[in-house]
């Protein structure tokens, strides 16, 4: 097969480094990789990287990895690309040598949003570590995790072109759900492996190209020790512990320094192709992931209980 197989790595251009650190290793308790010429790498497994943080004012996404999986299928996907007319750039050795990869070809999708697609991310020299975790992250088949890119007025027709036709995604389902008189979600989840998205598109109110990347851990104790360390390092919260209806992952929504938000979340559905069904759900949320100015209102505004005063 000459598509995406996962989502190798990500690489955000961030404004402060020291807090960045802080939040990665401290707060979600991925592993320092090393330090680059512009920043520094993060570790979640036995890769290498899986986060590449550079420095600079844009505090966003500035590239994707999409790994496949061999040099063959490179090729031949990089053919399919420039058969349908999409600009395809192959990465020097210095690049390939800095995002760890054997190949690299540098594309973008509709929204403009940078596209590397690779061969053979390298390992790291050690076993990964986490000084926070009970456990550790899921990665493996399922890629580093999944990620919900802003569509900016790109119709689902056109990305859906470059993600389904080309890359080789799979839709996995729809959400539709009228948050409030006139303002409608509408996102739509892809796939390339089991995980039950590696990227999901909606036309949210946002600037950033991205919404949240999500990384997944492997104890239910961590999602909870996670969310105390945020709370306690008064980090702002999106959400709070809730659960998707559709990948069923228990999660919780923290801003990063640079504004976009990360999911860190547990239990996550892993899709069969011979079985599942795409379907289109009208909720974003089983439960929770209320946004925390609502439970603090909420929670002040419960009464003492019995035989005891505010």
């Amino acid at each position: 097969m000459s598509g995406v197989k996962e989502l190798g790595y990500v690489v955000y251009e961030v404004s402060s480094l020291t807090d960045w650190e802080h939040f990665g290793v401290d707060l979600l308790g991925m592993q320092y990789g090393e330090k680059t010429a512009d920043g520094f790498t993060l570790r979640t497994d036995e890769k290498a990287h899986r986060w590449v943080v550079t420095e600079g004012p844009v505090d966003d996404l500035v590239a994707t990895g999409y790994e496949v999986s061999d040099a063959a299928a490179l090729d031949a996907l990089v053919a399919k690309l420039r058969a349908a007319d999409v600009e395809v750039a192959e990465g020097d050795d210095a690049l390939a040598a800095a995002r760890k990869v054997d190949r690299i070809f540098i594309t973008a999708d509709p929204m403009g949003n940078r596209v590397e697609l690779v061969t053979g991310l390298a390992d790291a020299a050690t076993p990964f570590e986490s000084a926070k975790l009970l456990g550790g992250f899921v990665t493996g088949a399922g890629g580093a995790g999944h990620q919900v890119l802003l569509a900016h007025g790109v119709s689902r027709e056109t990305y859906l072109g470059f993600y389904l036709d080309l890359l080789g995604f799979r839709i996995s389902d729809i959400i539709v759900e009228e948050l409030a008189p006139g303002v409608v979600a509408d996102l739509i989840f892809l796939h390339c492996n089991g995980r039950h998205h590696t990227v999901a598109f909606g036309d949210l109110p946002s600037p950033k190209k991205t919404h949240h990347f999500m990384v997944e851990v492997t104890d239910i104790r961590d999602v909870g020790l996670a969310y105390d360390r945020c709370m306690d390092a008064k980090q702002p919260f999106e959400m709070t512990l809730g659960m998707h209806p559709n990948d069923q992952m228990f999660s919780f929504y923290v801003f990063t320094p640079s504004g976009f938000s990360i999911e860190y979340g547990w239990g996550g559905l892993i899709i069969d192709d011979e079985t599942w069904e795409v379907k289109t759900l009208d909720k974003l949320h089983s439960w929770g992931h209320r946004p925390p100015g609502v439970v603090a209102d909420l929670l002040a505004a419960a009464p003492a209980p019995h035989g005891e005063a505010h």
